[in-house]
């Protein structure tokens, strides 16, 4: 078996043996080697404990596709078996997914705090599903069939965020979630720190642990931080301002809420996810809101500029957003105006980034005045960095590390934190997704993995489009498709009708194919006079391989080329 610190640490890894009685095994379905897409199932005595259900966001190469899902199919057999799904907190990449999963089996148990579970409430009633909550909170035990539950306070940019230990006879397992160590949270809760000292006393025998910022020095910027630079922005805007955050940062939400009450501004929310998770969040007593504060949007855009503040979604820059149609001027209600100030108050996910830069620039490009992380401190992470990385190692002194949510170079740099506390090389584990680690008699190892792929949701559909659909997408998108038809008469082996072409994304000029349509009859005609019987689907390779040839040669690209020949 390659060792885990090898340069390509699973490209020999074959299926994993049968688990050893007694023993405790992880996979991986999503979230290592990558940002999102949140799921590890355990399995103990032929149960399965599902931690984390969340989506992946497409990037550029993956045209059309909406959602990317964790891949079902290595436990799609066993919906029976799994015996609760644990969500440690209520963003997307933690349980967007969780909707299609309950399409398997809708009435697995969902076990989380109250804000997250609320969240996935709301959520699944637009999928019609009706689901089987079990609300914990930190300091609670949970027991979903042979698994321990613990669950642990943790800081993070939503409220409500959980670890979870899990306590079998195999040994315990700690799943940190997202966290980070703020030490002046705004709602006062902090990371239990004592918690997992307790855990580490008792004995950690597997951590999994959020691994987003271990590139990052030091320790995090407090939240507080951010009060005080919205204050001055606030006050500086002579007009309308619009501030966009994730869906779910109730904190951020919070303080822009303080502010518009300081400077005399109302406040409208813009986009269905943000309207309906601080409803949620206002239900909940998690965001407190002035009377008279909050209006519709259609009031506040009849408002003085002045005296409004809009609080919308798309800070990643998606273009369905209300902020990515405000960039692009196509929003049906809010129109950027010269002199609009708008801030982002949000981080960068990894991938995002010229999507987010596409929409400063659109906005910029309006007038407006905007305000992002690298001009202003807006926006801290809600992840911890290296610092407090180490601080939890030597906390809870763990005996194996396994680190998670992240990328190869976030999953090697944590693991070279690990190393630096003291940790051996022998007891970090790197996986990516599908690797399987077993915990045998106090020992985990890499013992296989399992085959997972990308599943995609376009529209309606899941798993409908495969990596040949996007790539025909892109090759469309890139280079423009070439459509050929040809009229045939098989007993005459005779062109009835000339050739006809139509071409879409591949150039404006109509007589840029007219020398290849002489070429297309003349290798035609040839391939009919030399064949004893007529075959359209070889006069069809003919044309694609004469057009294919001639537009490389020509033009040096590679358009989709679609023949179809008929026969009379």
């Amino acid at each position: 078996m390659t060792t885990s610190n090898s340069p390509q640490p699973h490209l020999d890894l074959k299926a994993p043996p049968p688990l050893p009685a007694g023993g405790l095994r992880v996979m991986a379905l999503g979230g290592l080697g990558e940002i999102g897409r949140n799921m590890a199932v355990l399995e103990f005595d032929g149960q399965l404990l599902i931690i984390d259900c969340g989506v992946l966001f497409p990037e550029a190469e993956q045209p059309g596709v909406d959602l990317i899902l964790p891949d079902f199919g290595v436990i799609e057999h066993r919906m029976a078996d799994v015996a609760a799904v644990v969500l440690t907190h209520g963003h997307e990449d933690h349980i967007g997914a969780v909707p299609y999963l309950l399409r398997l089996r809708a009435d697995i148990p969902l076990v989380g705090s109250r804000f997250t579970l609320a969240l996935v409430k709301a959520k699944l009633r637009e999928h019609r599903i009706d689901p089987v909550l079990v609300e914990v909170a930190a300091g609670d035990d949970h027991l979903a069939g042979p698994f321990h539950c613990e669950f642990v306070s943790v800081n993070h940019s939503i409220p409500d965020a959980l670890a979870v230990a899990v306590h079998t006879p195999a040994g315990t397992l700690v799943h940190t979630g997202d966290f980070k160590m703020d030490q002046l949270p705004l709602d006062g809760v902090l990371t239990d720190l004592g918690a997992f000292a307790r855990l580490g006393v008792a004995g950690i025998d597997l951590l999994l642990s959020d691994s987003t910022n271990a590139e990052v020095p030091g320790f995090v910027t407090s939240e507080r931080t951010i009060g005080p630079v919205l204050d001055s922005v606030f006050e500086r805007a002579s007009q309308r301002l619009i501030v966009s955050s994730f869906a779910s940062h109730v904190h951020r939400i919070q303080q822009v809420l303080d502010c518009a009450v300081k400077h005399g501004r109302k406040v409208a929310l813009v986009g269905r996810s943000m309207v309906r998770n601080m409803g949620v969040a206002q239900d909940l007593g998690l965001l407190r809101v002035a009377p008279g504060l909050m209006v519709k949007l259609d009031e506040a855009t009849s408002m003085p500029p002045e005296q409004v503040v809009l609080v919308s979604t798309g800070s990643q820059g998606e273009p369905l957003s209300a902020l990515g149609r405000m960039a692009r001027g196509d929003h049906h209600q809010v129109t950027i105006e010269a002199g609009d100030t708008i801030i982002l108050a949000s981080s960068l996910v990894p991938g995002n980034e010229t999507a987010v830069y596409k929409v400063i620039n659109g906005l910029a490009r309006l007038g407006a005045t905007v305000v992002h992380k690298e001009t202003a401190r807006v926006h801290v992470s809600g992840h911890a960095p290296a610092g407090e990385l180490r601080t939890l190692l030597n906390v809870a002194k763990p005996k194996y590390l396994m680190p998670v949510h992240g990328e190869w170079r976030h999953l090697r740099a944590h693991a070279a934190l690990a190393q630096e506390t003291g940790m051996s090389r022998d007891r970090i584990l790197l996986a990516e997704d599908g690797v399987v680690v077993d915990l045998v008699d106090g020992k985990a190892s890499i013992v296989g993995s399992v085959p997972i792929g990308n599943v995609y949701v376009d529209g309606l559909n899941v798993g409908d489009v495969g990596e040949e659909s996007l790539q025909a997408r892109r090759i469309l998108g890139d280079e423009g498709f070439v459509a050929l038809t040809v009229v045939i008469e098989p007993s005459t082996r005779t062109i009835v009708r000339p050739v006809h072409l139509s071409t879409r994304g591949f150039s404006d000029d109509p007589a840029a194919f007219t020398e290849v349509l002489a070429l297309v009859e003349e290798e035609l005609k040839r391939s009919l006079a030399a064949d004893e019987q007529v075959d359209a689907h070889r006069l069809s390779q003919v044309i694609r391989r004469t057009v294919g040839k001639w537009v490389s040669d020509t033009y040096r690209r590679r358009p989709m080329i679609i023949p179809t020949v008929l026969e009379v």
